[in-house]
């Protein structure tokens, strides 16, 4: 217990000083760096659309007992809508000013999320190792956001599958260790304003290049594993960062 205790609070001065560190972002960014955001991921190819925003401690959808406040898209056809088209998306962010944004996963890129101290520890076992991460993002006080490229979509829709631990947003609260976010799913984009005062930032930006996920399928799992023994992940099922790879 003791060198687990100590564990934990080393891992916790890592991820103070990171967040110490990091530039203050975008949650009152004004409306050409919002923009200009928004384009450098339509510019790396990742599709994006819009997303509900918090009222106060609310969502902007006014559904009672929403159960993802400002992290949800606005259409039901989020996916079909989702486009890197530069037009478009500057008509959303002029017509939208306090819309959040959403990027559809599984046609070009897909997202590893994990919970956040799990993807500092991880973050900095890959750098350390000169590993091309790609771009990461913090996604409020909880979780961090690992962009890959797809696994792909087979030109025969019938031989598609989806793995065990595929996450979708209806099935998130299933995977609290690692989430593969890929065809059906999306993640919220920076810069995003959260309830309670939080926001969705990035770590490291769209610039930089999608890597092949499982270069950093082996850090990701093994900082999940510390993190589902620590203190911190009481109650957490290790089963829950164990996954098989095929499709």
């Amino acid at each position: 217990m003791g060198a687990d205790s100590g564990r934990k609070r080393g891992t916790e001065g890592k991820i103070s000083q990171w967040l110490r560190r990091r530039p203050k972002q975008g949650t009152d960014a004004d409306g050409s760096a919002r923009l200009g955001m928004l384009l450098a991921v339509a510019d790396a190819g990742m599709p994006i659309s819009p997303a509900a925003h918090p009222l106060g401690h609310r969502c902007s959808c006014e559904r009672i007992g929403c159960p993802t406040p400002a992290r949800h898209p606005v259409s039901f056809a989020w996916q079909t809508q989702s486009t890197t088209d530069r037009a478009q998306i500057e008509r959303w962010a002029e017509g939208q000013p306090l819309a959040n944004f959403i990027t559809a996963t599984g046609m070009v890129h897909d997202v590893l999320d994990v919970p956040l101290s799990a993807g500092v520890n991880a973050l900095e076992r890959l750098t350390g190792r000169g590993i091309d991460v790609g771009p990461v993002a913090r996604s409020g006080d909880d979780r961090m956001l690992f962009f890959t490229a797809t696994r792909g979509t087979p030109e025969d829709e019938d031989e598609w599958w989806p793995c065990e631990l595929d996450s979708h947003p209806e099935t998130t609260d299933e995977h609290p260790g690692l989430r593969w976010h890929c065809r059906g799913s999306y993640v919220l984009l920076p810069p995003a304003r959260l309830p309670g005062d939080l926001d969705v930032q990035w770590v490291r930006g769209p610039e930089h290049p999608l890597p092949d996920p499982l270069t950093l399928l082996e850090a990701l799992t093994d900082a999940c594993a510390a993190y589902a023994d620590s203190d911190e992940a009481t109650g957490l099922d290790p089963a829950a960062v164990a996954w098989p790879l095929g499709r």
